[in-house]
């Protein structure tokens, strides 16, 4: 049995036209909901063997503004595949981790990362969590999947069951969608 867990990068700035989509930081609800995500993560008492995560600038500062919530730092390996992948390459770099970690944290951006969900857990009832997924997968989200498999390079589809996914907006009714009336 495997650990995945997906965190999307928080909301980010586009404030400035001109910047590259690779370059854009996290805006000043970003940096709160990675914040509040990190104390989430940190008050669950979840470990991580690996910390995997996208170069892209909203991701990094997803894992600067929540690690200051951990109250610890990590070490990271940053994987520029990550950055706007598809759930088929997503799952090659799985296969490929090497060193055998129990537990994986996987910090990336959409649709990858839901589609990761939807291509490892089977739509098949026995993850009641994949309908929060199929309504949204926000940015900030955590979600967790146990994997039925004992080595990495065994992920396929159908191999997970979701067991938890916490939005922003479940920690902070502020993190969540601007309601216009």
């Amino acid at each position: 049995m495997k650990t995945l867990a997906l965190f999307r990068h928080a909301k980010s700035d586009w404030s400035d036209a001109r910047a590259r989509d690779f370059d854009r930081p996290l805006n000043e609800r970003g940096k709160r909901g990675a914040r509040a995500m990190g104390e989430y993560i940190r008050d669950t008492g979840r470990t991580f063997d690996r910390m995997i995560a996208s170069p892209a600038v909203r991701a990094a500062e997803t894992v600067e503004e929540s690690s200051k919530a951990w109250k610890c730092t990590f070490k990271v390996e940053w994987d520029r595949r990550i950055y706007l992948a598809s759930s088929a390459t997503l799952i090659d770099l799985l296969k490929e981790l090497s060193g055998d970690p129990k537990s994986v944290l996987m910090i990336g951006h959409n649709p990858g990362l839901e589609d990761l969900i939807f291509d490892l857990v089977p739509d098949d009832g026995s993850s009641p969590l994949r309908e929060v997924v199929e309504e949204k997968f926000p940015t900030a989200t955590f979600a967790v999947m146990e994997l039925d498999v004992d080595d990495w390079a065994d992920v396929a589809e159908g191999c997970a069951r979701l067991v938890e996914i916490k939005r922003p907006r479940d920690l902070d009714p502020t993190l969540g969608p601007v309601l216009v009336d």
